[in-house]
């Protein structure tokens, strides 16, 4: 009986806590969107006039709000920005591409046939002819699996051809985790590797369903200017050559080499995979690279804790988009990112106006607007590398990217499928709401290692990245996967995901008051959720336990 009466007392104070939950206001979400998305924001490309406008916007927004700068510290006072140094590479004048197959060679177009990065290598030229090319399956050495595609292969002076994905992606059983892509799965890792082992480059081969998007994305996103965070030896983390190539155009340079495609692929999905190089076939390019190095701005602000100041919950989200860069068939030139990520930017700004009207929480809030998460996570990775508050201090973040814009869904999701208790949480604040959580529904696209949440999360920080859910209250699940589909065929990462005065917002306006709410509860706890037992984060964070006594 008195556990009953615990509960009930619990339960009644849960649903107190709900109804005091300050309302979030949908026309001032659309209204944010709006502007940031506007074409006078130029796709808020880092270190651009668009950036200026964006960062002045969210100081403005966050003033407003009440709140006070947590950026870099300066003579004894905190900046509204923390500076971000990036190396910025952009390929200057034609990218020459020439494949001899049989003898016989031709030349292939860059963003059409092959869609090739600027050099992030240090090289100023990139300049080779006649290169091998060898098959290397899904590029993948995973000693705790027992695999390795390489077996002692020599790369230098090759390039790599490499399938994106696990190599259980297709048939859902093995090693990696079936469907879920594992961290072995990106391309960021695959892109790494190669270079780890002294390969002139590497060229991915795009396929749409394992990659999660296409081909449209892909060009999009690498044939403009690249960023990366500064390194002392950029050799060991990127080949002077990184490609992704058209599924069939691949297939044809296979088959040019007497192999099949198929067949090859289905090979690299077993531990016996050997490299094949593919005889007959090279590839020459020429190529001139513009590298600087610039400063862009992660935007911070602060909720100061009344009681545990030097204790953080942060909210996270990027504000950077695309910016300027190839034509659509209209002739558009300017990537809006609205959905990506006005949406996010816009949800915290309406966070920050929340906390700033109710009273201080026992714990500091801090609201984090990262930059060039479309180059790579580089805001977030460079703040999780020189944090303005200490990680072992800092309780959780909640990271929003891309929410939806329509009306309120009945569930909510996750990017990926990592276990912690701040997920715990976020699962029973929501039934207040009465919304249930969906696992992520596309697991194989490894959205967990795409946002914003990760370079905290393997350092040990519990974070998630939450997700608009697809089970429209109006419509159902048809209308929330055909919405989504719609979306990432159509407008991701294209200049298309422009503003759309029909959106209502009145779903994130909901979700919002839930984020407030766990968020608030972290605030005023004095908890440290942790992550799953067998999660591979968690000896990072039971590693820090000491700093937070």
């Amino acid at each position: 009986m008195k556990n009953l009466t615990l509960a009930l007392i619990s339960l009644a104070a849960a649903t107190s806590h709900a109804a005091e939950a300050p309302k979030f206001d949908s026309k001032r979400l659309s209204q944010d969107v709006k502007v940031l998305s506007s074409d006078e924001f130029e796709g808020r490309g880092p270190n651009t006039a668009g950036e200026t406008k964006t960062v002045d916007y969210l100081v403005q927004q966050f003033k407003a709000a009440g709140l006070q700068p947590g950026g870099d510290l300066a003579g004894g006072k905190r900046a509204w920005t923390q500076d971000v140094p990036l190396g910025r590479f952009e390929i200057k004048g034609p990218v020459a591409l020439t494949v001899t197959e049989g003898g016989k060679s031709r030349s292939l177009k860059q963003g059409d046939d092959l869609a090739v990065r600027a050099s992030m290598s240090g090289m100023k030229q990139v300049s080779f002819k006649n290169a091998p090319l060898v098959f290397v399956g899904y590029g993948v050495t995973a000693p705790e699996r027992k695999w390795d595609d390489f077996k002692g292969v020599d790369l230098k002076g090759k390039l790599a051809v490499v399938l994106i994905n696990d190599p259980d992606f297709e048939t859902g059983k093995g090693e990696f985790g079936g469907k879920a892509m594992t961290y072995y799965g990106r391309w960021t890792y695959k892109f790494e590797e190669m270079a780890r082992r002294g390969a002139l480059g590497t060229i991915i081969v795009h396929e749409t369903a394992p990659a999660s998007y296409g081909w449209p994305t892909v060009k999009n996103s690498n044939t403009n200017t690249m960023y990366d965070v500064v390194r002392k030896e950029p050799l060991k983390s990127h080949a002077p050559v990184e490609a992704w190539i058209q599924r069939d155009l691949a297939a044809s340079l296979f088959k040019s080499a007497g192999l099949d495609y198929e067949a090859a692929k289905k090979q690299a999905q077993t531990r016996d995979f050997k490299p094949v190089e593919l005889k007959g076939v090279t590839l020459s390019a020429d190529y001139a690279v513009d590298a600087q190095v610039i400063k862009s701005k992660n935007v911070v602000a602060i909720r100061e804790g009344s009681k545990q100041p030097k204790q953080y919950v942060i909210y996270s989200g990027h504000w950077d988009h695309l910016g300027v860069g190839q034509p659509d068939a209209k002739g558009d030139k300017i990537y809006n990112g609205a959905i990506d990520n006005a949406t996010g930017i816009a949800a915290m700004l309406e966070l920050a106006r929340a906390y700033g009207k109710q009273p201080a929480p026992q714990r500091s809030v801090v609201f984090l607007a990262v930059t060039a998460e479309e180059k790579g996570l580089l805001g977030s990775e460079y703040y999780a590398s020189n944090p303005l508050y200490p990680l072992a201090s800092t309780v959780g973040v909640i990271n929003m990217d891309a929410l939806s814009p329509h009306g309120p869904s009945r569930d909510f999701n996750i990017s990926g499928s990592a276990k912690l208790e701040l997920l715990d949480q976020l699962v029973a604040k929501a039934k207040q709401w009465n919304l249930s959580y969906s696992p992520d529904p596309k697991p194989e696209a490894g959205y967990f290692f795409r946002s914003d949440h990760f370079p905290f999360a393997k350092r040990g920080v519990p974070a998630l990245s939450f997700g608009s859910g697809m089970d429209r209250v109006e419509g159902g699940m048809t209308a929330g996967k055909a919405a989504e589909e719609a979306y990432t065929e159509k407008n991701y990462h294209q200049p298309s995901d422009a503003f759309d005065p029909s959106w209502p917002f009145t779903g994130m306006a909901r979700d919002l008051e839930l984020l407030y709410a766990v968020g608030n509860d972290l605030a005023n706890s004095s908890s440290w959720p942790n992550w799953a037992p067998d999660s591979e984060f968690r000896a990072a964070r039971d590693k820090s336990a000491a700093q937070r006594k």
